[in-house]
């Protein structure tokens, strides 16, 4: 577990914007994969949390007093995430945590924080998280549920009744497996074919070529980086034409680096700021977005991704949830998050509620395509 500690990269700008003998600082933690196998999602969302806590702490901080936040890095390890939390809670006596950055490792250290009683905002996507809801642990990344949705919206505007699934079998794809098996007959669909594929598998031809023997209409791959760029390339190689939908793991050019040429023409969901340039000037979430990405790259010299903002969204929900309760103690963060409503994030408008701690629906995606090397915005 390394210890990323930010408090050096505060001190200019708390010099300025706070005086000299200012109250205590209100501590936050902040838990992500930076190094590991999720590092792809984990090294944007520390960067994201370094820059909006120098935001805060420039605008005068949260209710006068600087905002501290440590971050740990669980190296995408499910038991140094624990560490990672237990030191927090015990040692840095922190009054909220941001992530972890993947499901599994999220999953795991949500009891801590509910013994604890302190608030979680995970950063990431399984809906088991927040599903039955606990009353301290909320999350930023969209449900499978939604992103399953729109690709099922977008099947069925197209006339395809057949769908293939092949799925990772670590925790984001057996959480998006489960979602699609139950969605997909719900919605009216036939499920052809159901193909599973490991974490560190390098060929996929033979799933393929068992999903092309069912004629799907469509297949549907969930998975993240490395794995639905092999799937990609893959297909080319066999020659399959068939539609191939890919989850919002893999909405970055990251993605679209690795897959190369055989990421032309695939579908899937992204959040907006994927496409943040292409959408109408009438969307709530567009001057944030495009405000986000200007000060990321101009910080960190390259593109900002959906997955650091689930950063943003997390470290600035805790920040509204002390400035709107005007309490930085635990539980009025935790009683302010759930009454947070129309907040505009980079992941989508968040509507907390006692009965939903993720707080969001389908708009917080779009249907997007691959053409040119870079993504499209597909007209809904």
């Amino acid at each position: 577990m390394r210890l990323l500690s930010l408090t050096v990269l505060f001190a200019a700008a708390l010099s300025v914007a706070l005086p000299a003998g200012a109250a205590e600082p209100i501590r936050i933690g902040a838990v992500v994969s930076a190094t590991g196998p999720a590092s792809f999602l984990g090294e944007p969302e520390r960067n994201t949390l370094q820059m909006q806590a120098d935001a805060l702490n420039a605008a005068g901080g949260l209710l006068g007093r600087p905002v501290e936040i440590i971050v740990l890095d669980d190296e995408t390890d499910v038991n140094k995430a624990v560490l990672a939390v237990d030191r927090l809670l015990k040692k840095e006596n922190v009054v909220a945590v941001v992530g972890p950055t993947v499901s599994g490792n999220s999953l795991a250290v949500a009891p801590k924080l509910e013994a604890a009683k302190v608030p979680l905002v995970s950063m990431a996507a399984a809906e088991k998280i927040v599903k039955p809801v606990n009353p301290w642990v909320f999350k930023t990344a969209q449900s499978d549920r939604l992103a399953v949705g729109r690709i099922l919206s977008h099947a069925k505007a197209k006339g395809y009744k057949k769908l293939a699934i092949l799925t990772v079998s670590d925790g984001y794809g057996q959480a998006g497996r489960e979602v699609l098996k139950e969605m997909l007959p719900a919605g009216g669909f036939e499920l052809a074919g159901d193909e599973v594929y490991g974490p560190k598998d390098t060929d996929m031809t033979a799933q393929l070529t068992k999903l092309k023997g069912t004629a799907p209409d469509a297949i549907i791959c969930w998975g993240t980086n490395p794995g639905p760029a092999v799937v990609a390339k893959n297909r080319v190689q066999l020659g399959i034409t068939t539609p191939l939908y890919m989850s919002h793991g893999v909405a970055s050019k990251k993605f679209i680096e690795l897959a190369g040429e055989a990421a032309e023409g695939l579908l899937l969901p992204a959040g907006k700021l994927t496409v943040a340039g292409q959408l109408p000037e009438s969307d709530p979430q567009k001057a944030l977005l495009l405000a986000y990405s200007k000060a990321y790259e101009d910080r960190f010299k390259t593109p900002a991704s959906a997955f650091g903002g689930y950063g943003y969204d997390g470290l600035m929900l805790v920040a509204q949830a002390i400035a709107a309760g005007k309490d930085a103690s635990p539980a009025a963060i935790r009683e302010a998050l759930e009454k947070i409503a129309a907040f505009p994030g980079v992941t989508g408008v968040f509507n907390f509620s006692p009965a939903d701690h993720n707080g969001l629906d389908e708009s917080a995606f779009v249907m997007v395509t691959i053409t040119g090397g870079d993504f499209k915005l597909l007209a809904d």
